[in-house]
């Protein structure tokens, strides 16, 4: 008898997997690979081969789950399913925070007051079809559909291997799947694997408001995660013609960067989204009358076929060319202010240079060894749990140190870091594609558009490296916490270098308090057209 074949009990499962409270970096983030060990081991494949089914720990102790239903005719071909747990925080529900992760009573509530909800959600709850909560689109819907298809493994149906991957923190810094593609590295030698593709069940993305479309995916856009240290000139703020305001300086490289057109890069029929501001902020500790003198400024950046240099060259660029805009507007005010006073405005430069280019030069005034135990005071500092305050620590750190330099803004990145991946070029999953666009018109009346990057991030970026790792030295030289708590397991990556597909459930509002999940498509059509799609793949 099966558990998680049809409409329903894909349903209740996922409102079981919703019920878990599983935030990024919260105890149910553990409890729940917990349950899935658990709920998987109750088939019989897996009591009969219990070897195959195992839960393994990141290196900060989280847990990730590995399921492998080995085909009963004798083969290497093997397929990886995967998907995340954790899931962003709740916050967005205010007064309904409570039922955030209880889907029947929250889908009830959102029926009983539709007339405070936004207009389309409104039109969804006419329709029998939905269910809300935290988590049910993204992405735990399409974790059903994932042990769904090991199940039917497990029966005998597939005549090849399957191999599933549950995994910890997509949402933050990907530590999950960082840890987990190492272990699929020693898993193809351990049982005898041949990995011909990787299919990610993140739901598919809407591409403007009201995009109704379905996609699938061949591949995953990257992620950079760009910062500028701002170091200014301190000064009373009776005389602030004297100093170098930090927060003015990030103000006006956030003025340059945010929504920049010419920051975005095309491929084919598809653009970056342009960048954004993530974090701004001065550095000071404690209120005071001096002017700030060092502020911070972190964007989120999107890739698709541009590499790290071509990407630093960019944003150097745009650095230079916001301090000549931060020297114009200084010097405007300060002459008009000055008029009728007996000063003239001293000219003034500002220093663009990379963390590395600071990094060398604090080893030239200071020594290897006076530096390296600066940076093992910061990592050693408890409050600083975060990768991204640490990695602002050091910069300002390292900056204190180099202050003739001043007044300098100094590139850095910090985590995470996303690695774009396509399989647009590749033979096999352009048939395969071609193959589940048909197989979801004839099984539901499904049109599938097929799209080359998917947009919302996700852990694909960690199964291949399309470019040599060393291609990305500017990016290790740059990012200061690299190999002090983050790095990316980039031998495995080369190794593994498969090629991915995404396609996962329907829904809408990632992220939002009105996430929603169609279980009518979602259930009611998809796992024929995975299970389909999944037999042509193993032909």
């Amino acid at each position: 008898m099966t558990k998680w074949q049809n409409k329903e009990q894909l349903t209740e499962l996922t409102i079981s997997l919703v019920e878990y409270a599983s935030v990024t970096g919260s105890e149910e983030e553990i409890g729940i690979m917990e349950f899935v060990e658990y709920e998987l081991s109750k088939l019989g494949y897996f009591k009969n081969h219990p070897d195959h089914l195992h839960t393994h720990y990141t290196e900060d102790g989280r847990k990730f789950v590995t399921a492998l239903v080995k085909s009963k005719k004798p083969t290497a071909k093997t397929i990886i399913l995967m998907g995340h747990l954790d899931v962003v925080d709740i916050e967005g529900y205010g007064e309904w925070k409570h039922l955030a992760f209880r889907p029947r009573e929250l889908t009830k509530q959102m029926l009983e007051q539709a007339y405070q909800l936004p207009k389309t959600v409104q039109e969804d709850l006419k329709a029998d079809e939905w269910l809300f909560g935290r988590g049910t689109m993204d992405m735990k819907g399409g974790v059903a559909l994932c042990l769904s298809m090991i199940e039917l493994a497990a029966e005998g149906h597939f005549e090849g291997n399957l191999l599933f991957v549950g995994v910890p923190d997509e949402e933050v810094d990907s530590a999950g799947m960082r840890s987990a593609t190492p272990v699929l590295v020693e898993y193809e030698k351990r049982y005898n694997l041949k990995y011909i593709l990787c299919w990610n069940t993140e739901p598919g993305f809407s591409k403007y408001p009201g995009d109704n479309s379905y996609y699938i995916y061949q591949g995953s856009i990257g992620k950079m995660l760009p910062g500028f240290y701002c170091y200014g000139k301190e000064a009373h703020v009776a005389e602030p013609f004297s100093g170098l305001n930090g927060n003015f300086m990030a103000s006006v490289l956030t003025s340059v960067i945010e929504l920049n057109p010419h920051l975005t890069e095309q491929a084919g029929n598809e653009r970056t989204p342009p960048p954004s501001t993530l974090m701004q902020k001065d550095l000071k500790t404690d209120y005071s009358v001096q002017i700030p003198l060092n502020a911070v400024s972190v964007y989120n950046l999107l890739t698709m076929e541009k590499s790290v240099d071509e990407v630093t060259n960019d944003l150097l660029k745009v650095a230079r060319s916001a301090a000549k805009k931060m020297l114009t507007i200084y010097e405007d005010r300060e002459k008009t202010f000055s008029n009728n006073l007996d000063y003239k405005p001293e000219h003034r430069k500002i220093n663009v240079m990379t963390y590395k280019e600071l990094w060398n030069q604090a080893l030239r005034i200071k020594g290897k060894e006076d530096v390296e135990r600066l940076i093992s005071l910061v990592h050693s500092t408890d409050t600083l749990a975060d990768e991204r305050e640490r990695t602002i620590q050091i910069v300002n750190h390292i900056a204190a140190l180099c202050k003739e330099l001043t007044p300098m803004i100094v590139l850095f990145y910090a985590p995470p870091y996303y690695p774009p991946v396509s399989s647009k070029k590749n033979t096999f999953v352009e048939k395969l594609t071609r193959k589940l666009t048909h197989i979801a018109q004839q099984e539901g009346s499904v049109n599938l558009d097929t799209v080359q990057y998917f947009p919302g991030l996700s852990d694909l970026s960690y199964t291949s490296l399309e470019e040599p790792a060393s291609k990305l030295n500017t990016l290790i030289e740059n990012m200061p916490v690299w190999g002090q708590g983050y790095d990316l397991p980039l031998e495995a990556m080369e190794k593994l270098n498969m090629p991915v597909i995404n396609f996962g459930p329907a829904g809408k509002d990632p992220h939002s308090w009105t996430e929603r999940l169609n279980i009518t498509q979602s259930f009611g059509k998809f796992p024929e057209i995975m299970k389909k799609g999944l037999e042509e793949a193993f032909k």
